[in-house]
């Protein structure tokens, strides 16, 4: 903000000089406003030219584009306007020298109103580096909460939706009926039932028996002795 505020006074300060500036003499007495614009292409001649037709035009035209660029907080627009007065300062320069032989400063040479040309032009691109231009938004989509849907209009010519009216459940159907069943009693674990209790001990292992029944040893000679041979 300091920034933008710091650059933007420098860059009105330099387009004050620059437009300011034809109305000083430029070269041995000459104002800028009596040297046409066509003469920066063609050579300079002793011409005079009008207001807007004279080196008036381009300077007012870079201070519109420092006030536009300023109100907006362009870079881009204070450095151009900067070039448009460095520009055709330096041109006339060059053509003043080809027509003088040499370019001289003092009473019969280059006057006020180049150095302010110059000056101007320069503050114009130093306004512009110190100014910070704009601040980029970048859009979060994360933060931003969901907005619904706007409704839609309203059609007079439109069906109205159906309701909805659930069939009654027919007893006869295999089907379950939606809704709320009856509980499911719980299940009793480790319960054995009477007949397991015989086989099994109390715990559910395997429960007490009798002593082995007593079988008489094989003999390999024969069959046992109570038995008939």
């Amino acid at each position: 903000m300091v920034r933008n505020v710091l650059g933007s006074l420098i860059a009105l300060v330099g387009a004050t000089a620059a437009v300011w500036s034809p109305f000083r003499p430029w070269y041995d007495g000459r104002h800028g406003s009596d040297v046409r614009i066509e003469d920066l292409f063609n050579g300079l001649t002793d011409n005079g030219a009008t207001l807007f037709g004279s080196l008036v035009l381009p300077m007012v035209f870079a201070g519109l584009l420092t006030l536009i660029g300023v109100a907006l907080r362009s870079r881009l627009l204070v450095t151009l306007a900067g070039l448009v007065v460095l520009g055709c300062t330096v041109l006339w320069m060059v053509r003043q020298g080809q027509r003088a032989g040499e370019l001289t400063a003092g009473a019969h040479g280059l006057g006020v109103g180049v150095a302010n040309a110059l000056g101007g032009g320069a503050l114009l691109i130093l306004g512009a580096l110190i100014m910070r231009g704009r601040a980029r938004r970048v859009p979060r989509y994360e933060d931003e909460p969901l907005r619904p849907p706007p409704p839609e209009p309203w059609d007079p010519g439109r069906p109205a939706a159906q309701e909805w009216h659930p069939a009654p459940h027919d007893p006869r159907s295999t089907t379950q009926p939606l809704g709320p069943q009856p509980p499911t009693p719980p299940v009793e674990w480790g319960r054995q039932l009477p007949s397991d209790r015989r086989e099994h001990g109390p715990t559910g292992g395997p429960g007490p028996q009798g002593p082995p029944a007593h079988q008489p040893p094989p003999d390999d000679n024969g069959p046992p002795p109570d038995e008939p041979r």
